[in-house]
């Protein structure tokens, strides 16, 4: 190789180096994960209820509440994924529609959630798009911090109205079709656990569905009678 395709080669090589760096100049980068904890409260006709306890890492989120003390539910918008998670009898099943909590306080983008609130939507039933809607509805300051509100529609009274925190991605207060508010209240920001938004080891997938068809299968089942 000649001294001249040598100083080509290395005039090549220094700029594609300067092409690659300029890219990543101008490029978005990745916002760092929040990671916080959290107390849902509902409230209704001046009456407050504590409803159980909120965890955040990223994409990621853990719910406890006091309808189902025996289990908990993790939630990933990267997978996507709703379970809902009992350790004393060792299985995790889909969410489905256990709870409609597990389709409201997920991790959104501030600036498109509803593509995320249709997906974990679409997680326990299917979604007719000729009646589900979102659109956005405003900004309104919440406990000093503004936030972008999200009015939702959609049918058998699984509409609501969300208050997203931009700086944490996520809803800090949902208002039901029945005038229930529930806030994500008294906002630790903190880092959580790793542990605490994976399945843990040993559990086993409960699928209902199986459960029926062995059911069918067995000398209890007793076929229903054809409609007439």
């Amino acid at each position: 190789m000649t001294r001249d395709e040598n100083t080509c080669k290395e005039r090549r090589r220094v700029a594609a180096c300067l092409s690659a760096i300029a890219i990543l100049a101008v490029a978005p980068m990745p916002a760092t994960a929040q990671q916080f904890a959290a107390d849902l409260v509902a409230r209704k006709d001046d009456a407050a209820t504590a409803m159980g306890t909120l965890r955040v890492s990223g994409r990621k989120a853990r719910i406890e509440t006091t309808a189902l003390p025996d289990g908990f539910f993790l939630l990933d918008t990267a997978g996507p994924a709703a379970y809902f998670v009992r350790p004393a009898t060792h299985v995790f099943m889909n969410a489905m529609q256990s709870s409609p909590l597990t389709q409201q306080f997920v991790p959104v983008d501030p600036d498109d959630p509803c593509r995320q609130w249709l997906v974990m939507a679409q997680l326990s039933a299917p979604v007719d798009l000729a009646t589900w809607h979102c659109q956005h509805d405003g900004q309104q300051a919440i406990a000093g911090r503004n936030t972008e509100i999200y009015r939702i529609a959609a049918p058998s009274g699984l509409g609501f109205t969300g208050w997203i925190d931009r700086a944490r991605s996520f809803p800090v207060q949902i208002k039901t079709e029945d005038g229930t508010v529930i806030s994500a209240d008294h906002i630790r920001d903190e880092p959580q656990p790793a542990q605490s938004f994976e399945l843990p080891a040993g559990l086993r997938k409960f699928d209902p569905h199986a459960l029926i068809r062995r059911i069918q299968q067995s000398d209890v089942w007793v076929e229903p009678p054809a409609s007439q």
